[in-house]
């Protein structure tokens, strides 16, 4: 019962007057206002970010997207992409998820996009800083540091936009936790489960997982101080408290969670191919239980390039920007700007970037004062957390480091780019600089206190970007590792370009160097008293905004956008005359082989590709690619091979003899179109339909024997399956004239066949084979699937005139999907009970000791 004197809007208009609650308005008010300046006057125009991963999403899920628009049902499988593959890690959507979608456009204050993507970052920054016990003014430090960080601005213009959204909810998912071991436990607790269900359904894996070290590392800094203060009831209180609040946000997207953890098993990322490889010891080496250690380690830091974290362009910046666009190649020649136009910004690792993770020189000075003056376990977490981070970056470049782990730590081998484990850092460091500004701004005397500290936090930074001014060689080579045989074939394109880019590095190492100075400067009127509080920490809060905003311009700005809205209209999605041209058959449905995009997500907008991008595709496919289809890729296409009447060189024979049985792989996956490597058009004659009969089926014993008889095979007539088939298959029989089968009605994640034959026999449809999820009939009778050629799908169909009908519905998602909608409601209600405790003034006593961070 609340106060009898008191009714519910009198309380609330009490609340409102607390410095704390209407400050956090005006704290929420600013950052609408930078964000939607920062994206001024592009959100107002109607124009929009061409992501590359956002074309890509487009592009593999048009097929999807056009069905549920037409049928208002969601396909959860596709054609479009590889031949055929379910949509969980395409474009997954589940009906419990409507119960909290709605939270997203609240939390991004309803802004456009991508506006409202940096008021979710900063604010759940806030809500962290808060739980901390941050005055709101402080808080608003750190919501614009970790908001603005560079790496941040970069996904999003990127289109990494489920990464991005993920790393939003992590923060104040931590500050449930923290406000539950601080005894506030029913609002802790409700506050972790709602933020951990946002951030689990952006369906991030890898980001989630990393921070989970973070977490964990929260959990046992806690108990530390629960060991010191005899506090250990309370401590298992709020851990039990917190494992109930897990289990609900895993709950609550079961559907995504449990089906991607199943998918998974099939995939690249978590199964390895059946197929028996020849290995050196390298190879073997290379083998992990997860992904290879050269893909894992791809994108790597160097050890130098992590001074990014206090001089952005320690390594030049972007590799999509030509250094002949630099600021400092502004005075070069006309000759030395043409060759500057050959080379990238960036010149750092082999694979390049989109630029660099700078999370500020003013926190990363902060940073280090923390590291001096603040106290506590949640301190040394802080660090230990910020140097893993930093050490697991460097990847292949601290490699003995890097096997520990992908060796040791459960699925730490399931993801690549090792160096996006620096958004740990980009979360510890502006933690911990916030922890020192609460510590400093709230002592009475902080010059007679820390006066040390604030020089040698300070003055280690300025002593590195001062290097960094007077001899920018200090943080290593000007030549990137994938120019150093370009520099040595072409010695004159790099006479203009080491200077160029040094004086970019000295340029942003002055710049930060300057960052740093006003804000110790900010800091000393303040600890001289010259100064309020308030106002020092207004010009640092200045300083932050503009230090970040600046370098986050250079990677997302006005040129980023375009006047063509997303979907149809990206540029690249454009009909050429041969996409119109093979769109004009409608006669059937089919797939387009084309060779020079094969890895190109672009041409999945308008067909039915054989190729296609996404990372988590089918373990086999992928091995049908490699042993297959790469040939095709491989070289020119020539339709002549597959006539008897051409006359081959002698020298050609044997590479004949292998593509003619390599093109009937795209025979049997109904590849009817072919665009070949200079853009010729070829309609394959042979490709076998969407189904037909074998007259023969052999029995392979292992994968092995099923990928080596498609070297021999004639797919039109033979199919191999793998011997546990064999009781579902069962014998083939020679088929009679007059025996048809054909597609009757398609859809994504439905299609009906008719049957027709004399005997019966072995039907092999060119759809993938999956081994859960596909429901068969025949005649609206269930019957069993089986797998033949590999990758597709086989029946042993009776004799006579059936209907053969396949649709894609497991019952995992009408499992997974009742229990997320009881766990979403539970959280609700668990949410409402704590802020109407909250607002009683009855909730848990705060535990101020557990703040001394």
């Amino acid at each position: 019962m609340l106060n009898k004197n008191k009714n519910l809007i009198d309380i609330i208009i009490e609340k409102f007057k607390h410095p704390q609650v209407w400050g956090s308005f005006v704290a929420l008010i600013i950052m609408i206002i930078i964000s939607f300046a920062y994206f001024h006057p592009d959100v107002v125009q109607g124009r929009v970010l061409q992501q590359y991963d956002m074309m890509q999403g487009a592009a593999i899920g048009q097929e999807a997207k056009a069905f549920e628009e037409a049928t208002g049902e969601k396909a959860l499988w596709t054609n479009s992409v590889f031949s055929g593959m379910p949509t969980f890690q395409i474009s997954p959507s589940y009906s419990s998820n409507s119960l909290f979608d709605w939270i997203n456009s609240l939390y991004g204050a309803f802004l456009p996009a991508p506006a409202n993507l940096l008021v979710m970052m900063m604010l759940g920054f806030f809500i962290l800083l808060l739980a901390f016990g941050l005055k709101w003014w402080q808080a608003l430090i750190g919501a614009i540091a970790y908001g603005f960080s560079s790496y941040f601005i970069i996904l999003i213009g990127a289109g990494h936009i489920w990464k991005f959204i993920t790393l939003a909810y992590i923060p104040p998912t931590i500050a449930g936790i923290v406000l539950c071991y601080r005894g506030r436990y029913l609002l802790g607790g409700a506050i972790a489960a709602l933020f951990a269900m946002m951030q689990l359904s952006a369906n991030h894996v890898q980001m989630t997982y990393y921070f989970a070290f973070v977490i964990v590392g929260f959990v046992v800094a806690y108990l530390i101080t629960a060991i010191k203060e005899k506090k250990l009831k309370q401590w298992g209180i709020a851990t039990g408290t917190l494992a109930v609040a897990a289990v609900l946000a895993l709950a609550a997207n079961s559907p995504s969670l449990y089906n991607t953890y199943e998918y998974s098993k099939e995939t690249m990322r978590g199964n390895h191919s059946e197929l028996t490889a020849k290995e050196d010891a390298k190879s073997t080496e290379n083998k992990t239980d997860g992904l290879n250690r050269d893909y894992i380690t791809q994108y790597s830091y160097g050890g130098a390039e992590t001074f990014t974290l206090l001089i952005p362009d320690v390594k030049g910046g972007s590799s999509q920007q030509a250094l002949s666009e630099a600021d400092e190649a502004k005075n070069c020649s006309s000759e030395e700007r043409y060759y500057l136009s050959q080379l990238p910004q960036y010149f750092g690792g082999a694979e390049g970037t989109s630029g660099p993770v700078y999370v500020g020189a003013i926190i990363c000075a902060l940073f280090l004062l923390g590291c001096i003056i603040v106290r506590g376990p949640i301190k040394w977490m802080l660090i230990t957390l910020t140097i893993l981070s930093i050490l697991l970056a460097l990847g292949r470049n601290f490699m003995w480091f890097t096997d520990l782990f992908i060796d040791y730590i459960p699925m730490y081998s399931k993801f690549r780019t090792v160096e996006s484990i620096l958004v740990i850092a980009q979360f510890t460091m502006p933690l911990l600089a916030l922890l020192a500004v609460k510590q400093l701004f709230e002592e009475k005397e902080p010059w007679k206190k820390y006066k040390v500290a604030i020089f040698a936090s300070f003055g280690v930074t300025l002593f590195i970007c001062f290097l960094g001014i007077i001899s920018p060689s200090i943080f290593g080579s000007f030549v990137g590792d994938a120019e150093t045989s370009i520099k040595d074939q072409y010695p004159q394109i790099f006479i203009a370009a080491e200077q160029v880019r040094a004086a970019m590095v000295s340029s942003d190492a002055l710049r930060s160097f300057m960052f740093i100075a006003l804000t110790l400067g900010a800091i000393l009127l303040y600890s001289k008293k010259k100064i309020p509080a308030t106002l020092s920490v207004a010009i640092i809060c200045v300083l932050v905004l503009g230090d970040l905003y600046t370098v986050g311009k250079r990677y997302l700005n006005h040129d980023s956008f375009h006047d063509k809205p997303l979907g149809a209209e990206f540029e690249q999605f454009a009909k050429t005359p041969i996409d119109e041209q093979i769109l004009a058959d409608t006669t059937s449905h089919y797939r387009v082989m084309n060779i020079p995009m094969f890895n190109h997500p672009a041409p999945s907008y308008h067909h039915k590709t054989i190729g296609g991008y996404h990372a988590a595709k089918l373990t086999r496919y992928q091995d049908l690619i490699n042993r297959q289809l790469s040939t095709v890729q491989q070289y020119s296409y020539m339709p002549e091979l597959r006539s008897d009447s051409i006359n081959i060189p002698d020298d050609q024979q044997a590479l004949a003899k292998e593509l003619r049985q390599k093109y009937s792989i795209l025979d049997m996956l109904n590849a009817k179109y072919i665009i070949g490597h200079k853009g010729e058009l070829v309609k394959n004659e042979h490709a076998l339909g969407n189904a037909w009969w074998v007259d023969n089926v052999i029995y392979a014993n292992n994968a092995d024997g099923e990928m080596n008889a498609l070297d021999t095979i004639n797919t039109a007539t033979t199919a191999v399956a793998d011997v546990k088939f064999k009781d579902i298959i069962g014998t083939a029989t020679p088929k009679s004239a007059g025996d048809t089968i054909s597609l009757t009605t398609y859809a994504p994640n439905r299609l009906t066949y008719h049957a027709k034959s004399q005997k019966g026999g072995v039907a092999v449809f060119s759809e993938i084979y999956f081994p859960w999820g596909w429901n068969v009939t025949i005649d609206d009778k269930p019957v069993e699937m089986a797998r033949v050629n590999y990758v597709l799908r086989a029946l042993n169909v009776p004799a006579g005139d059936h209907k053969i009908e396949m649709y894609f519905d497991p019952q995992s998602i009408h499992t997974t999907t009742t229990v997320a909608s009881v766990a979403v409601i539970l959280i609700y209600l668990a949410l409402i009970a704590a802020v109407l405790l909250a607002l009683k003034g009855k909730s848990e006593k705060e535990e101020k000791t557990t703040t001394k961070a």
